[in-house]
């Protein structure tokens, strides 16, 4: 049982029987059928004009913001932002983009204020602000569509592009109950995660109009992203997009359901009313080693991210049985 992220589902027998019959090409000169079809086929499907399949999340952010973005220039974004926090500063180190972070709000979102504060005026001195960055879900908060029609107002009347970290987005499509579409119609740009709830097992896209996408493509090259005969990740990918969506609201239940259970353990906080999506964060009091339970629960085959606020993720591969295997375990080792 692994509770540490959605990243670790592991690819269904049907994944693995399409991976197996993909027809496949060489992607670097554009020649895989399957990566076409899904680059063509996702790009229509959210309201784009093109599509780009990446190795990873990290490489979908960091190219989003190449592409929309030049040395010296700028992005806006959180401050528990994934693009600025957890991966390895790579727009500034690899970019020469400058991030300039503003704190999250409780909810998530970036007070627009703050953020036309940060902008920076049109002078040499400064790195020139071009973009806002978005992420949807964030730490299992879904941004609500109303603010997402203020951040288009305001990136409109900033003359900034808006590009959405949708790793989790069709978790917060799930949330709200509302096509995927209605979230991406906001933003000049987005990447979607294909390796989380969705359960591929490699992948992400980037979306954006045809211009955006070449040059992407063109950096993708570049930081050493090419791949061949990429058409056996992508079909994987297709089939997490149109097979495997509905399975993230029974995440999103299992999540309520652990949050239910570890909120009565001794000296795990957690605000059930706060879990929207598949991640549920507990605080701990300073008698609970979680260290020594993240150990003791292991050699049983249990894995969780030690931490305080600890964070579970539920997806695909944990069950309802399983989550109540976990919460007695940790049950006996507080008692011990």
């Amino acid at each position: 049982m692994d509770f540490r992220s959605d990243t670790v589902t592991r690819p269904t027998a049907q994944m693995k029987e399409v991976m197996m019959n993909a027809d496949v090409g060489d992607d670097v000169y554009g020649d895989d059928p399957t990566v076409n079809e899904l680059e063509a086929w996702a790009a229509e499907r959210h309201g784009f004009e093109a599509g780009l399949f990446t190795s990873s999340g990290t490489q979908a952010n960091l190219l989003g913001l190449m592409a929309h973005c030049e040395r010296g220039d700028e992005y806006l974004c959180g401050q528990q932002a994934h693009n600025y926090k957890f991966e390895a500063g790579g727009a500034a180190v690899l970019g020469s983009i400058q991030p300039q972070p503003i704190e999250n709000n409780p909810d998530g979102t970036l007070d627009l204020a703050k953020l036309a504060a940060a902008i920076k005026p049109d002078d040499s001195h400064f790195a020139r602000t071009k973009l806002l960055s978005l992420e949807n879900t964030i730490n299992g908060k879904v941004l609500p569509l109303s603010y997402l029609a203020q951040a288009r107002e305001f990136v409109d009347q900033h003359n900034l592009s808006l590009h959405l970290d949708g790793a989790r987005v069709y978790n917060a499509s799930t949330a709200l109950n509302i096509d995927v579409k209605e979230i991406a119609q906001y933003f000049d740009s987005m990447t979607i995660c294909l390796s989380k709830g969705l359960g591929a097992p490699i992948g992400s896209l980037l979306l954006g109009d045809k211009a955006y996408i070449s040059k992407a493509r063109r950096l993708r090259k570049m930081v050493g992203g090419g791949m061949r005969q990429a058409g056996i990740l992508a079909a994987a990918g297709k089939l997490a997009l149109t097979e495997h969506v509905a399975q993230l609201s029974t995440d999103h239940a299992n999540a309520k359901y652990l949050a239910n259970k570890i909120s009565q353990l001794e000296g795990f906080n957690v605000n059930v009313d706060h879990v929207q999506t598949n991640i549920v964060f507990a605080k701990l009091d300073n008698t609970v080693d979680i260290s020594s339970i993240t150990k003791q629960l292991s050699e049983d085959g249990i894995l969780i991210s030690a931490g305080n606020p600890a964070r579970f993720v539920t997806h695909r591969d944990v069950n309802q049985s399983d989550i109540d295997t976990l919460v007695s375990k940790i049950s006996t080792l507080l008692s011990q």
